[in-house]
């Protein structure tokens, strides 16, 4: 049995987000001491993790609460798992595209600055007069 600051040690996970938890269904009520102190068994860890690694992928609880729901299930139940796995894949790929526009137009920036500050600063120009990258961000048509 585990006190809920070994949980948050075991798991990284921070004492008032296992109780958001908690109150959010995601954890089931732990067990309590005499004192009224909270008890954690060994399955109520491992579903900690399992939250924790679903936030970790960057899945919304939602759909973290989803997958828990899935817990022993079977056949095309299972389709719900894969389907949420594919969304967030997709996402994250959407998210990749986008840091790489970001990247680019950096560079392009970056690139500007001859190093001399006798003159307008290149780099605050580039900020200020975006020109076609403003309307498609990570275009590069240099």
């Amino acid at each position: 049995m585990h006190s809920i600051g070994d949980l948050s040690r075991l798991t990284g996970v921070k004492v008032p987000t296992i109780r958001f938890y908690e109150s959010k269904g995601l954890l089931p009520e732990p067990g309590r001491t005499t004192g009224n102190q909270r008890r954690y068994d060994a399955a109520a860890l491992k579903r900690l993790h399992f939250i924790r690694h679903g936030r970790d992928l960057g899945l919304p609880l939602a759909d973290v609460q989803a997958l828990l729901s899935l817990e022993g299930a079977k056949g095309p139940d299972l389709n719900r798992a894969h389907e949420i796995a594919k969304r967030q894949l997709a996402d994250v790929r959407d998210r990749i595209a986008r840091l790489r526009g970001l990247e680019l137009e950096l560079a392009h920036i970056t690139k500007a600055c001859d190093g001399h500050h006798d003159h307008v600063c290149a780099v605050l120009q580039a900020f200020t007069n975006c020109g076609p990258r403003c309307a498609n961000p990570g275009s590069d048509p240099d």
